[in-house]
């Protein structure tokens, strides 16, 4: 009786093992997946804060000419 069932268990392990490494590969394809989904949300992150920041910095340049134009004519007062 020993001598039939050994191949069967060998057999059931053999196909365990392929089974849990099937499971570990698919797990492994799954985190790389999330972690590339992750990097690409990131990217985009840094995109919008990039270009609001540049953004602002417009806004700034712009408030800056026109608070050098106040000074100027505030001196041109000041002189008259």
């Amino acid at each position: 009786m020993e001598n039939k069932t050994s191949p069967y268990f060998k057999y059931a392990i053999g196909e365990i093992v392929l089974v849990v490494i099937g499971i570990l590969i698919a797990l492994q394809i799954n985190n790389w997946n999330e972690s590339r989904k992750e990097m690409e949300i990131e990217h985009r992150y840094f995109t919008n804060i990039l270009s609001d920041l540049k953004d602002q910095n417009a806004s700034i340049d712009i408030q800056l000419e026109r608070e050098q134009e106040y000074f100027e004519a505030a001196g041109h007062i000041i002189k008259s």
